[in-house]
């Protein structure tokens, strides 16, 4: 389907369009409900009916400010934020004609609940308040509206106000505009919405001005302003704050904060509400694309915006904004939350049904509580008389009434191992060397850091914390090293090259910066190094333009020389003896083996290509992972082999099992099943997953066999 040129006559023949088909849908919409619901279905069809019923003062109007009539608006017995006064605020277009359609930070992250999950618990993390040695509370709340409480809702947020800028965006041709159609679309047809609340305790909340520098500005009013209050935040580029919009398909949040240190006199219920709309033009006026809900400003330089306004409790209750207690920190309700890749998982599009509901908010629930898990098992574990840095839990609500109960993340049920490694560490009852079942062993490793540029006597060794125990199999891959710096949120996992077959599975830990301990050498200055190497989503420690400029073009390169060292240090604890290697005592060499080694190698005959190292942990679903590790010989010929995989039984043939999934990770190609070597490739990695439906007896039960067998038809 072709475009149509972006200019003005081609924008209303798409709004009017958008228009009828939304008065279509609400209509078919109202005529599916009973006669019983009659209430309900007028708000439904009133919901986008092109406008109808919304009288604007002009004056008003061409400042940006949306104003509704309250005799109106539906529910006006209740309390909503229109009865406090407070009204949206649509930012003016550019007079220069410039259009932005969209935010382009949020497009710095997926719609992923996993992804919010880490960047949203990231910040709470680095507001924790360090005036007490108490965690920062997070809690996660899915919430689905349906019916007269999505109704009220909607009242409460003043959504007639809303109701054409809406239309108008949706009636885009653009990204944005697809998805906000989507949004709408689900709203009308399945008359539901999904809440999603992330509520901090024990932070500071959002203080500061509403327009100067601090907090408040940085999240409400600001793109790419960090304003980070310490140096072992994990957030350095203000870009996380965008993953809350993103996960919004309507572009809205809602804000409740209490304050730790008063504004204006006030401590308690700040609220602001902040929508992320593209560029669009309604009633012949244009608007950039943000909007604000609050109150009117009347301050000198602010008479045509609105502002933060503190208000009572009634009105945060009708936002579904009420916070348990009145310890400092913030609620953040994102609405229309979706999650694209729970979606992508199960196998759904976008749409789905009402039968899919349910599955959909247990499906995310669950996503929540595993990224939870999987990236701050470090910062919500204690030891010793060490608090954690934090705590965290998620819940589902339907109505107003708990759907699934709320569930609190547990690290030792997450990450049993790492977290027992951590928890040695800070109780001081690490070991030099591993030899029984459940120790910590403890080595510190060498970054050698270069000096910041203007900051003397910035360079010097920092000593990282590598810390070392024995697997087990929830903690998923085996023989990995995770690390992380002082917020002890998972910066990056990454394997242990080239381990001795009969390594005894383990689990590593690095600790870098003051995650190493505040008396740790140049600490303060690691941590400001790690942070510098940092992309945006924080997954990695790697070359970047902030560690270019602070340090030097190469100064990435003292981060691969302690990747060595760790992966040396590696090495050194979980060394298996000579006696261990003869007793064939350890886990691996019993429960894995490689089959098809040659015996001997006959001169002038070139062997194929054989397996080097092999790693393997048994899923939740029985099936076991590998990651296996080729050598191929050296010489002019390609190579076609065939990975056979077997279980090892204690007498009779060794049955087969089938593949669930086979894939080339590196310098090999799969085709048909085959992994193909091109000529000069010397090493090679391909990953596996066995098909449980093949295995005779559970996988618990039995070894692993793996077989590299030479398929010379496909090589010709």
């Amino acid at each position: 389907m072709g475009l149509e040129p972006d200019d003005d006559a081609s924008a209303r023949r798409r709004l009017k369009a958008a228009r009828r088909l939304a008065e279509e849908v609400a209509e078919q919409a109202a005529r599916r409900r009973s006669p019983a619901n009659g209430a309900e279905s007028g708000s439904a069809a009133s919901l986008l009916s092109g406008g109808a019923g919304m009288p604007e003062d002009e004056s008003s109007s061409d400042r940006g400010v949306a104003t509704v009539d309250t005799k109106k608006t539906e529910f006006s017995g209740s309390s909503t934020a229109q009865d406090a006064g407070a009204r949206w605020y649509h930012r003016p277009g550019h007079d220069d004609g410039g259009r932005e359609f969209g935010n382009a930070a949020a497009f710095a992250f997926e719609a992923d609940l996993e992804v919010l999950a880490r960047e949203a618990t990231q910040n709470s993390l680095d507001e924790r308040d360090r005036r007490n040695d108490s965690p920062v509370r997070v809690r996660y709340t899915l919430h689905e509206l349906t019916g007269d409480a999505l109704a009220r809702f909607r009242s409460a947020i003043c959504w007639d106000a809303l109701q054409p800028h809406y239309e108008a965006a949706a009636a885009q041709d653009q990204k944005v505009g697809r998805v906000i159609s989507t949004g709408l679309r689900e709203m009308v047809e399945r008359d539901r919405l999904v809440l999603l609340r992330i509520d901090d305790y024990n932070a500071h909340g959002l203080t500061g001005d509403d327009y100067e520098d601090g907090r408040f500005a940085a999240v409400v009013r600001r793109q790419l302003d960090s304003r980070k209050s310490d140096s072992s935040a994990g957030g350095s580029y203000g870009l996380g704050k965008a993953t809350l919009w993103a996960t919004s398909r309507l572009g809205l949040v809602l804000m409740n904060s209490t304050l730790s240190e008063p504004h204006e006199g006030h401590t308690r219920r700040r609220v602001i509400g902040r929508l992320d709309l593209p560029w669009r033009e309604v009633d012949g006026r244009r608007f950039a694309g943000p909007a604000w809900l609050g109150q009117p400003d009347t301050g000198a330089g602010y008479a045509n915006v609105v502002r933060s306004w503190w208000a009572d409790e009634e009105t945060v209750e009708s936002l579904h904004l009420t916070r348990d207690s009145e310890e400092p920190g913030t609620s953040f309700l994102i609405v229309g939350a979706h999650d694209v890749a729970s979606l992508a998982e199960s196998g759904q599009d976008h749409e789905g049904d009402a039968s899919e509901d349910e599955e959909s908010l247990e499906r995310m629930h669950q996503r929540l509580v595993r990224a939870l898990g999987r990236n701050f098992w470090a910062a919500m574990t204690a030891g010793g008389e060490r608090r954690p840095l934090l705590e965290a839990s998620v819940r589902t609500l339907r109505n107003g009434v708990g759907h699934i109960e709320e569930e609190r993340v547990d690290p030792q049920v997450h990450q049993p191992a790492r977290s027992r490694a951590l928890q040695a560490f800070l109780a001081g009852s690490t070991v030099e060397r591993l030899t029984e079942a459940g120790q910590v062993a403890l080595t510190t490793v060498r970054l050698k850091l270069p000096e910041r540029e203007g900051i003397a006597g910035s360079a010097g060794e920092h000593r990282a914390v590598l810390l070392v125990t024995e697997a087990t199999d929830v903690d998923g891959r085996i023989n990995q090293v995770t690390a992380m710096r002082g917020n002890r949120m998972t910066v990056r996992t990454s394997r242990v090259p080239n381990l001795p077959v009969g390594t005894n599975p383990f689990q590593a830990v690095l600790l870098a910066g003051r995650a190493a301990g505040d008396d740790a050498p140049f600490a303060a200055e690691a941590e400001a190094f790690l942070r510098a190497s940092e992309p945006p989503e924080h997954n990695k420690w790697s070359q970047t333009e902030e560690l270019r400029t602070c340090y030097s073009p190469s100064a990435h390169r003292r981060i691969a020389a302690m990747t060595w060292e760790i992966n040396k240090a590696v090495h050194e604890l979980v060394a298996v003896s000579k006696k261990e290697k003869a007793g064939g005592t350890n886990k691996v060499s019993k429960r894995l083996k490689i089959s098809g080694r040659p015996a001997a190698k006959a001169r002038g005959v070139v062997m194929p290509p054989k397996l080097d190292d092999l790693d393997a942990v048994i899923d939740s679903s029985g099936a076991w992972q590998i990651t296996a590790v080729v050598k191929v010989p050296q010489g002019t010929e390609a190579w076609a082999m065939k990975p056979v995989a077997k279980l090892e039984v204690r007498s009779g043939p060794r049955p087969s099992v089938g593949w669930a999934h086979l894939a080339a990770v590196s310098n090999c190609e799969l085709v048909d099943g085959v992994l193909h070597f091109a000529p000069g490739t010397r090493r090679a990695v391909f990953r596996g997953t066995t098909d449980v439906s093949t295995h005779p007896v559970r996988a618990a039960l039995a070894g692993l066999v793996i077989e590299l067998r030479e398929n010379k038809e496909a090589v010709a």
